[in-house]
């Protein structure tokens, strides 16, 4: 866990996987923490990049210093974090209010989302009563006491029933938060909702709610899939509020279908040029890239658009292997053949994360069934760009 310091005050977040990985950010729970994520990162990693973090007065984050907080102040805290990760454009997936910062970057910044996962949240959640009496509550009685009665909302039974132990752990985690900022958060639930705001915004959005859910029932994602043009929307059946811990596995499978990137009909239609640059750019880096297209003239310019669709759309985009197994094949090729394209491959490996380990091997397989020359070439101009420590 690091922390940031956003409008002078510390938030605690991870990123964790490869800089050339596409960027996912996850949003917790109201009372929650970013913990709710564990049990589905591993099965990102190997393909994206995540980001998660503290919502003000949860987790690891210091609290709230202001008098009221907005949909825009979360979403901001998100975008400075995408900001430090040296991200443009990043896939978000939120919870509960964690799905209302979701809402807020689709209204107002839809253009830096690569799609949008909301799951068991709402344009409008309860109503402003609910809301302001559970913020005048927990002011006066505090979360340790609050959350005997608000973590069993958020579990179907049989979750319970599956890990005893998850109510006096959540209760636990509840009980460690801020009060004032839990109280503002729930007042801003009450107070500001996304009745009108979602419409025509161009963003791929998938909703997901549970049938167990009694915080959002299907009901107020139907309402939200309407907001939002007719987004899909699957129900998970036996599912509560917070399906990233009561179906880890099953919502991680879920989430990864609509990250994946969509490359419609490659037979008959090809990869769209524009898919291929945003790999291309993830891949090797924006500036390489602005480098290779300022430096395209009228003879070479459909040969970049040409290796742009084909290799970085078709190839690189295709989720059947991760970018760790492209950059391995890749290599082991360029260095087989002696091609002068391997030290641009060779600073990609150490992008994508290869470790030196990897990259023997690579090149040991080079050696055997590619030939010692090429493979010793290879392992040379490797050293010339820093790969391997010296033994003096």
């Amino acid at each position: 866990m690091a922390f940031y310091s956003i409008n002078g005050r510390s938030v605690a977040y991870r990123l964790l996987g490869a800089e050339v990985n596409p960027l996912v950010v996850l949003a917790h729970p109201l009372g929650m923490s970013q913990a709710v994520w564990d049990d589905v990162i591993p099965a990102l990693l190997p393909r994206y990049r995540v980001l998660t973090w503290d919502l003000p007065g949860h987790g690891a984050s210091q609290a709230v210093s202001g008098e009221q907080i907005t949909p825009a102040d979360l979403a901001a805290e998100a975008l400075a974090l995408v900001e430090l990760a040296g991200a443009q454009r990043f896939h978000f997936a939120g919870t509960s209010i964690g799905g209302v910062v979701g809402q807020q970057l689709i209204a107002e910044h839809s253009d830096r989302l690569l799609s949008a996962t909301l799951t068991n949240t709402g344009a409008v959640i309860g109503n402003p009563d609910l809301w302001n009496t559970r913020a005048d509550r927990v002011r006066h009685e505090g979360l340790m006491a609050m959350s005997q009665e608000i973590v069993p909302r958020w579990f179907a039974p049989a979750a319970f029933e599956e890990s005893p132990a998850l109510k006096a752990g959540w209760c636990t985690q509840m009980g460690r938060g801020d009060d004032e900022s839990y109280a503002q958060l729930c007042e801003m639930l009450g107070r500001d909702t996304f009745t009108g705001k979602l419409a025509a915004k161009n963003a791929k959005v998938q909703l997901f709610g549970g049938s167990e859910d009694m915080a959002t029932p299907p009901a107020t994602l139907e309402a939200l899939a309407a907001e939002l043009d007719g987004a899909p929307l699957e129900i998970v059946d036996g599912v509560g509020h917070v399906p990233s811990v009561e179906a880890p596995v099953l919502f991680a499978q879920k989430l990864l279908a609509v990250l994946a990137t969509d490359l419609g009909d490659v037979a008959n239609h090809g990869v769209a040029y524009a898919t291929g640059l945003e790999t291309r750019k993830q891949v090797l880096g924006e500036e390489h890239v602005a480098r290779s297209t300022a430096n395209a003239n009228s003879l070479d310019a459909p040969f970049q658009q040409m290796i742009t669709r084909l290799a970085w759309g078709e190839l690189w985009s295709n989720d059947d292997l991760t970018r760790r197994e492209r950059s391995m094949i890749t290599t082991g090729i360029l260095a087989a053949l002696g091609r002068e394209e391997l030290t641009l491959h060779l600073k990609t490996a150490q992008r994508i994360g290869l470790s030196e380990a990897e990259l023997r091997q690579v090149l040991m397989h080079v050696a055997i069934y590619g030939g010692v020359p090429a493979a010793n070439h290879a392992f040379a101009l490797a050293k010339e760009l820093g790969w391997g420590e010296s033994f003096r």
